[in-house]
């Protein structure tokens, strides 16, 4: 089992930027993937980004693309998610994820969650 807490989320003015974390603990070695997803008021929740533990390798909504930037590092067990200019659209709660295996796109294939972390942009 994986245990994921993010933080880093809090209230920033469109345009601005964030960082949020994810610190994972427990076997973490046998995930493909850690995974971010949001869950904007009234909607449901959505990919964001992922990033493969062993190489790396990354994928991002196209609403995201070009402004947030997900990155791992190994030794801290932790996944970040810079985010760049935010709009207000970016508003929601934001849920790191452990897994990804058959997909990093989509949420069933991940089974572990965090808490969740709220992120409110002010237009």
């Amino acid at each position: 089992q994986v245990q994921l807490v993010e933080s880093g989320g809090g209230l920033v003015q469109a345009g601005g930027n964030l960082r949020l974390s994810c610190a994972a603990s427990g076997r973490t070695f046998i995930r493909f993937a850690m995974g971010w997803f949001r869950q904007p008021p009234g909607k449901e929740r959505e990919f964001v980004a992922a990033i493969t533990w062993r190489s790396g390798i990354t994928h991002y909504a196209d609403p995201v693309a070009g402004r947030f930037t997900v990155a791992r590092d190994n030794a801290k067990n932790t996944v970040y998610l810079q985010m760049n200019s935010l709009k207000a659209e970016d508003t929601a709660v934001y849920y790191c994820a452990a897994g990804g295996a058959g997909g990093t796109y989509n949420l069933r294939n991940y089974d572990s969650w965090g808490q969740g972390t709220q992120v409110t942009v002010s237009s």
